[in-house]
């Protein structure tokens, strides 16, 4: 059986997942501005930034909607 969803701890959740997703957007930059990698490589890593941003923006969209319905006092689904 499956247990029930619980969002009380969902905004803080996504909070900690898009702090952890700057960390590696920040962790990726000084790693490109500072080793030695190929032209190709470093595309890569910005590429996977621009990804990392866009994760970001589905994290605050989410977070406020989590918070939207916690003013409103949602119920946990049981």
């Amino acid at each position: 059986m499956a247990k029930p969803d619980n969002r009380n701890d969902n905004v803080e959740k996504l909070q900690q997942m898009k702090e952890n997703t700057e960390h590696n957007i920040e962790a990726a930059e000084e790693s490109v501005a500072h080793t030695d990698m190929t032209e190709a490589q470093k595309k890569s890593v910005r590429e996977k930034n621009e990804r990392r941003k866009e994760s970001i923006q589905g994290f605050e969209a989410e977070m406020a909607d989590e918070m939207q319905a916690r003013q409103n006092g949602y119920q946990d689904e049981q």
